[in-house]
């Protein structure tokens, strides 16, 4: 994963919703929902909470 989807993950784990990602990392939601999309690709999960759980499981976000 690239740095920008690990930090998109771990703003994802703090509850943020994709406009506050948006806003705080100053790119478009259209860029934060490819970010997801890749994050969800390369962990293999379908959902946000299933995302947040594997990152927490590889060590790749801290809660």
């Amino acid at each position: 994963m690239t740095p920008r989807e690990i930090e998109v993950l771990g703003m994802l784990g703090s509850g943020l919703g994709n406009k506050a990602i948006a806003k705080h990392l100053h790119i478009s939601e259209h860029t934060v929902k490819f970010h997801l999309s890749s994050i969800f690709q390369k962990l293999s999960v379908s959902s946000r909470t299933e995302a947040v759980a594997v990152g927490v499981r590889l060590g790749l976000i801290m809660l």
